[in-house]
């Protein structure tokens, strides 16, 4: 089955070979390839070229899409999010307009402890349907791969039927998806005055289960003062590398407390969040291989620091921006509207946060051989926009869905 595209307008993030991830001066250049054509084949993408040498059909009909006016990205690779949860929290949502901030809500037994409550009593088919709801609307704002974490269960059969379903949405989503453990997202009340009690049954009784199943790829700490402290955080990873797990690190959200020494001394494929980040860290995380992803949704949502971007950037630290789809701080997985608030409040321009959205995304996610770019033998995850004056339209216009056709594995959904 083949689809030709023409007339493509501009082709982003294009390149013959697999790209490299992108860091300092190199995150601000975006490849592009304008009056272009595109054709794929089966899942793949096959070729490329100008308008100025069209593709040569050979006298074959082939199916064509005329994007003329029109962009052609590949997918975004949202590599953060908790999509899998039962229920919202918009009572919360009044309660931080009345004053309240994030630390009181948890300790009031709000924020997290609260979705778990609710993820508990929910069957598993309850989360499967609101889940695949969720990928669908995602989906159609063209994010073709995901990562999802546990973390609302807080219990060894909440914290399974949640992986669980998340490894039923990978047999039957066309999203590529990612699964991450963070059954260390907070203490559950039982656990409030014995952490290491909680941390023992993520040790001996969630991970042996986790590995025997394929449950995860990766393995993810909370480490904040609401939750896990260093030496927590460093006890877990640790014991989640021995099943194969690589570490993925929420860390700096509201304080610096050790959270980056601990990620890069386990080689973290990523740290998460950051919106509290001083010189001394940014220098840490210039020497390791662990990506800074920002999730500038979080810090609208709460109304809290936005992360220095333009600083880690500089210091040649690679930035993936992802949405953190949750019910409590983001609860949205729009990645159009992130890449306005990085351009916006983080100063990222418009390349910076492709690049971040797309290509670095995909590394984030250790998707980065078949997903990021739009080159030859690579899946054919793409989408095509409304007609658009320029790609910076696309963070420009934060309001207006400028997304018109999605394909994923070569299909138009």
């Amino acid at each position: 089955m083949q689809l030709l595209i023409k007339n493509i307008k501009s082709l982003i993030q294009v390149s013959d070979t697999s790209p490299k991830i992108k860091s300092g001066d190199k995150q601000g250049k975006l490849s592009t390839l304008e009056n272009a054509w595109l054709l794929i084949e089966d899942e793949l993408i096959m070729d490329f070229g100008s308008m100025d040498l069209p593709y040569d059909s050979k006298g074959k009909t082939i199916p064509t899409i005329n994007a003329d006016g029109k962009f052609v990205f590949p997918s975004w690779c949202d590599s953060h999010t908790h999509l899998v949860f039962a229920g919202s929290r918009e009572s919360e949502f009044v309660d931080k307009i009345n004053g309240l901030g994030y630390e009181e809500i948890a300790a009031n037994g709000g924020g997290i402890l609260n979705s778990a409550k609710r993820l508990q009593d929910a069957t598993a088919e309850e989360l499967l349907q609101q889940a695949n709801e969720r990928l669908e609307e995602i989906m159609r704002m063209g994010t073709g791969a995901v990562e999802i974490k546990s973390g609302y269960g807080l219990t060894v059969d909440a914290e399974l039927k949640i992986l669980r379903v998340i490894k039923k949405l990978r047999e039957t989503s066309p999203l590529t998806i990612k699964s991450t453990f963070l059954g260390a997202h907070t203490f559950p009340i039982a656990y409030k005055n014995n952490h290491q009690g909680y941390i023992d049954e993520i040790i001996n009784k969630m991970l042996p289960v986790i590995a025997e199943e394929k449950l995860a790829d990766y393995i993810d700490v909370f480490c904040e003062k609401v939750a896990f402290s260093p030496e927590e955080t460093d006890q877990i990873i640790t014991a989640g590398k021995k099943y194969g797990l690589k570490a993925k690190i929420h860390t700096n959200q509201f304080n610096s407390m050790g959270g980056i020494e601990v990620s890069t001394k386990h080689n973290a494929i990523s740290v998460d969040h950051l919106e509290v980040l001083n010189d001394e860290e940014i220098e840490i995380l210039k020497h390791s291989s662990t990506i800074a992803t920002l999730l500038p949704s979080a810090p609208f949502f709460l109304r809290d620091n936005y992360p220095p971007a333009k600083k880690i950037i500089a210091a040649g630290v690679p930035v993936a921006l992802a949405t953190d789809y949750n019910p409590g701080s983001t609860p949205s997985g729009k990645m159009p509207f992130v890449l306005s608030l990085a351009c916006i409040y983080m100063r990222m321009t418009p390349e910076e946060a492709i690049n971040a959205a797309t290509l670095n995304g995909s590394y984030a996610m250790e998707v980065n051989q078949e997903l990021g770019s739009i080159t030859k033998g690579k899946k054919a995850n793409l989408f095509i926009t409304k007609p658009m004056p320029s790609y910076a339209y696309m963070p420009y216009a934060f309001g207006s869905n400028l997304i018109e056709t999605v394909i994923l594995n070569g299909k138009i959904q």
